[in-house]
């Protein structure tokens, strides 16, 4: 699509998408989204691991022309609920890698953790539009990710928020000019909470996120602050920054997503009220922009933006994550999944909150000393690794009892 069109054309130009995850919160927002611009979307695929009402009805709201169950045990229940649609249904791991090679203009990849990461992969070597929403395919698979993305020509595009931001910001700046990326955190829900608070940090206080509406992992990985540091080693992939050129700011109010500081001095920053869809549709209709029904920012009303360090005592994930990012090879893999089972672990009260971070780091040391942390050279290595963070994070998870 040519750079000189106008938003007004674009918005008349159909375009095929699937929605890989269309169950969760970021498949949800694209579903309404879709749903709103019925004339300017066709959907391919849409697919789900287990929750087949959802996924039935998104199919049904959007027309889907296949809706695929990754647990394929599920597949006679989602024919059922799709009897007389027209809608083709299959089940299975490799029908969802199937339905992220299907012709789509743009796939929107929303699978939460490393069971998103072959899918992920299929939607880019197909070298279209991939609107990204799954952390694993750069912070475990980083190398071999984006080697996959060049060399399909893939136009690749963060759904994340704060990457989002920093797309925006950067306006195609060159490398030489950009002096510093800076995320912003909300801080979460205990930001002004006492190491000793957070000892006794239940389930159900951490996932009531001040600002934002997300799926259950995210919403955790946001109140340890390791969701900040995973968008860092994401954002390390995503722009050309080197590692040093990256940092994170606690900003409370979530407006301003991203920063980015120029060599002159000047500073750029993103700004919108906290909404998965602003994201989701930049993603859907860039370079131009589609109408989405989001809170306007007033901010007048707001009256005040306030910024802080990220402590990192209180909150030693950012810091787990910085130093994997740095140590690099298959330590962000490790990290990621050792935080998946450590955090798995604490909605099931098996262990306490600070436990996460402390899963995550006797992992990534335990993985260390057994010559577990190398350099990936494919998927297959990407999997073992995050295999490995796995069964080290669930070995050691005795001791925080």
């Amino acid at each position: 699509m040519a750079s000189s069109e106008t938003a007004g054309t674009r918005a008349q130009v159909v375009r095929s998408i699937s929605v890989l995850g269309a169950t969760g919160s970021v498949g949800q927002s694209t579903i309404d989204l879709i749903c709103r611009n019925r004339d300017a979307f066709t959907v391919e695929a849409l697919t789900a691991q287990t929750n087949v009402a959802a996924l039935a009805e998104a199919a049904r709201r959007t027309g889907a022309r296949l809706a695929v169950i990754g647990d394929a045990d599920l597949y006679d229940d989602l024919r059922a609920a799709l009897a007389g649609t027209g809608i083709d249904a299959a089940a299975g791991p490799d029908a969802i890698v199937a339905a992220a090679a299907m012709p789509a203009d743009c796939v929107v990849a929303a699978i939460v953790g490393a069971a998103g990461l072959a899918p992920t992969l299929e939607a880019a070597r197909q070298g279209r539009r991939l609107a990204l929403a799954n952390k694993e395919c750069l912070v475990s698979a980083g190398d071999v990710f984006m080697s996959t993305v060049a060399d399909a020509g893939c136009e690749l595009l963060p759904v994340d928020s704060e990457h989002s931001g920093a797309l925006q910001a950067l306006a195609g700046a060159s490398a030489e000019s950009i002096e510093r990326i800076t995320l912003t955190a909300s801080g979460g829900p205990f930001r002004t909470w006492s190491l000793d608070e957070l000892q006794h940090v239940t389930p159900e206080q951490a996932l009531r996120h001040p600002n934002w509406s997300m799926g259950a992992k995210i919403t955790i990985d946001s109140a340890t602050l390791m969701n900040k540091g995973l968008e860092l080693i994401e954002a390390y992939h995503l722009f050309p920054v080197t590692a040093e050129q990256l940092g994170a700011v606690v900003h409370p109010q979530s407006i301003i997503h991203c920063l980015v500081s120029y060599i002159d001095g000047s500073v750029m920053a993103q700004m919108a009220c906290p909404d998965m869809r602003t994201p989701i549709a930049l993603a859907l209709s860039w370079p131009g922009r589609m109408a989405a029904p989001t809170q306007r920012l007033d901010l007048a009303s707001i009256g005040l933006l306030s910024f802080e360090a990220p402590d990192e005592v209180r909150f030693p994930a950012l810091k787990l994550a910085r130093d994997a990012l740095t140590r690099g090879a298959t330590a962000p893999a490790v990290l990621s999944a050792a935080n998946e089972v450590a955090v798995e672990a604490f909605l099931s009260r098996r262990i306490g909150f600070l436990d996460i971070a402390r899963n995550v780091a006797d992992a990534l040391e335990a993985a260390e000393k057994q010559g577990l942390i190398a350099p990936a050279a494919n998927l297959g290595d990407v999997l073992e690794a995050d295999s490995a963070g796995r069964r080290l994070a669930q070995s050691l998870l005795g001791r925080y009892v």
